[in-house]
């Protein structure tokens, strides 16, 4: 068994949030129970966190100091799913419970591209959310109307969200790097009242106006009332019908004592959206009560986020980790903000932040880690990263070799989280776990509460081996159901049809001998060469090690009544693909993965489509290479990468 990356001491384990909880849940309920000891490991409590579910997530109300009306019923039909209630008796309003505090510490520190840093104190959140909230009744908005915006990622965004939350309406945003198309392809299914947009926004040095295309959205939406416009770039009036500035906005209105409409735990907060890369994108409605309670779970007992601490995820409005990363206000945390590139003018602009702001933890995609490694930076030799305890990384897995390069080159004193969830829970399924050690390549824990297991295709508990990624029992946040789907079909289509009752989440995965996970990639996209399944990510961790691939994406392509596998390279300037390199690329992946493993055919590339997110899209290059529709390109941030892969004459042989 290889020695860990990383390892708390005992003293700092000891002192975590989790430990804190354990402890506090086995004097609470006279450990062990069912013959679980909840402090003995993080096993055994996780065991009992599953099995004890009403208790676990009592236990998570009561220690989060949840605000509402708890009741005395925690779970009603709890072994439905879909079908199961947590919490059916609960009143609470989820921006109440992100809002309690005020004074002159920041709440919010915010940088774009080359701007100078912006900081929000507690009151300030509070006072304009309370201004928000006051505009938008008088505006005639109530429980249930859905607020949409089309924002960067500042601290507008989140007072005017927290504003829509404290009176019960319902959420949905998308960044502004957006085209028309793929925002009407959302919005215009949830027929909001109130639009929220910004001007323009900043990207890699350039300003980019958002008129033209807020334009062609408005005229789209006849749903809208108003548009509440937000000048981010400065821009003078874009002559948008029913358009109101934010300062004009909130002039008539001076802050008072919020009030704050307490409903139902399973009343809806947010409505997002599945990627839309093989179709119209699916509405995921997600409730109050089950994205709080997850969320001060997540990131106060696997993120031992404390008050005071400043949390960092480099995100866009249109990704989940915004909606994750706000919840971060209800753990008494700053939030550090930022809008603009990662590369913008270097490499070095995250790192200059955190070390400006002081952040606690750091969240980022699998991807720029990579793109870091690839460019040979070495943030622990520029930066003080002083204040810096934990990264998290999502979006894709994490390779073995990102996990090297943190370490070897960001900072060795530090807790390296892979999570993985996704935007269909707004959370994660597996994650951190701070009292544990880091494996190389390994995600360290199933999240308490989730009844994680791996199967084989027949449905059959793995306890070694790669299969699917279930759930076995309902959790709270779950999602209420899909929009427009009033009698649940498309819900229960999407995640259990494969195994019924039990949530099947589409992920490739593996469980290893540290009771941790690996996951292998999308179970859509897993190849199948011969019958044997095999998950993308475990080429790509192969290939990308070599100096002459900047990165890479693997498909099966059908081909005399079998499955191939096709792996496309994009190569560092300079770099050739001749023999010897294909030689070396199938050598590396038979050694390092299996003979499996070894694609048929290596084809070099200029591009790889990406969502907005910059999650690789095997599905979308698979569809082209077969001559198959792509239903929604607007779902891509480079769409025009899609015909490098359109009758490639490489493909016929």
């Amino acid at each position: 068994m290889s020695a860990p990356l990383w390892k708390p001491s005992a003293a700092r384990a000891a002192r975590t949030n989790l430990a804190t909880f354990m402890r506090r849940a086995a004097a609470r309920h006279d450990a062990p129970i069912s013959s679980y000891a909840p402090i003995s490991s993080y096993e055994t409590f996780h065991a009992w966190s599953v099995v004890e579910r009403e208790k676990f997530w009592s236990l998570v109300w009561d220690e989060m100091e949840v605000i509402g009306k708890k009741g005395g019923t925690i779970l009603e039909d709890g072994d439905k799913m879909p079908g199961a209630k947590f919490f059916p008796e609960a009143r609470l309003n989820f921006a109440e419970n992100l809002l309690t505090q005020t004074g002159a510490a920041p709440a919010l520190y915010f940088r774009a591209e080359d701007g100078p840093l912006t900081i929000w104190s507690w009151s300030d959140l509070y006072e304009t959310v309370s201004r928000l909230a006051q505009a938008f009744r008088a505006w005639g908005l109530k429980p249930g109307d859905r607020v949409a915006a089309f924002m960067p990622n500042c601290p507008e965004t989140i007072a005017a969200m927290l504003a829509a939350a404290s009176i019960g309406a319902v959420w949905s945003s998308c960044s502004p790097d957006f085209g028309a198309k793929g925002v009407l392809d959302r919005f215009g299914q949830i027929e909001p009242k109130l639009l929220i947009a910004c001007d323009g926004y900043r990207y890699n040095g350039k300003t980019l106006s958002s008129g033209d295309k807020l334009k062609e959205i408005t005229a789209e939406l006849p749903s809208l009332e108003r548009v509440l416009i937000v000048p981010f770039i400065g821009e003078a009036d874009q002559g948008i019908g029913k358009s109101l500035g934010w300062e004009e906005a909130l002039a008539p209105f001076t802050a008072k004592r919020l009030e704050f409409a307490r409903l139902p735990f399973s009343h809806p907060l947010y409505i997002m959206f599945s990627s839309g890369t093989t179709g119209a994108p699916k509405c995921i409605v997600h409730s109050a009560g089950g994205t709080l309670l997850q969320h001060l779970k997540e990131h106060t007992l696997h993120c031992d986020l404390r008050p005071g601490d400043t949390l960092f995820y480099f995100t866009t409005c249109g990704w989940m980790m915004w909606n994750w990363l706000v919840s971060g206000l209800g753990a008494g945390a700053t939030l550090a903000l930022y809008d603009g590139s990662p590369f913008y003018p270097d490499g070095k602009v995250l790192f200059d932040y955190a070390d400006e702001v002081g952040v606690n933890v750091l969240g980022t995609s699998a991807k720029f880690i990579d793109a870091l490694k690839n460019a040979h930076l070495r943030p622990k030799e520029t930066h003080r990263l002083s204040d810096l305890r934990m990264i998290l990384s999502t979006g894709s897995p994490l390779v073995p070799e990102g996990f090297d390069y943190v370490y070897d080159a960001v900072k060795e004193d530090v807790a390296l989280c892979s999570i993985s969830g996704g935007t269909d829970i707004v959370s994660c399924f597996v994650l951190g776990n701070p009292m544990a050690p880091v494996h190389r390549g390994e995600i360290q824990a199933k999240g308490l509460g989730m009844a994680v297991e791996v199967w084989d295709e027949d449905g059959t508990p793995l306890e070694q081996g790669k299969g699917e990624l279930v759930c076995t029992k309902p959790f709270p946040s779950m999602p209420i159901g899909f929009w427009n789907d009033p009698d649940g079909a498309k819900y229960r289509a999407a995640y259990f049809e494969r195994f019924p009752g039990v949530w099947c989440h589409g992920d490739f995965a593996e469980l290893t001998a540290h009771g941790g996970l690996i996951i292998h990639g999308r179970s859509d996209a897993t190849l199948n060469p011969g019958g044997v399944r095999i998950g993308t990510a475990e080429i790509y961790a192969q290939v990308e090690q070599l100096e002459e691939v900047v990165e890479s994406v693997a498909i099966g392509q059908e081909k005399d009544g079998d499955v191939r596998i096709v792996l496309f390279v994009v190569l560092r300037e300079g770099a050739a693909l001749d023999d010897a390199l294909i030689a070396r690329i199938k050598t590396k992946i038979r050694e390092g993965a299996s003979p499996r493993h070894v694609p048929a055919k290596v084809i070099a590339v200029a591009d790889i489509p990406r969502t907005k997110s910059g999650k690789i899209t095997e599905l979308a290059v698979r569809d082209v290479v077969h001559g198959r529709e792509i239903r929604n390109k607007e779902a891509l941030a480079n769409p025009e990468a899609l015909e490098l892969y359109r009758n490639l004459p490489d493909l016929a042989g």
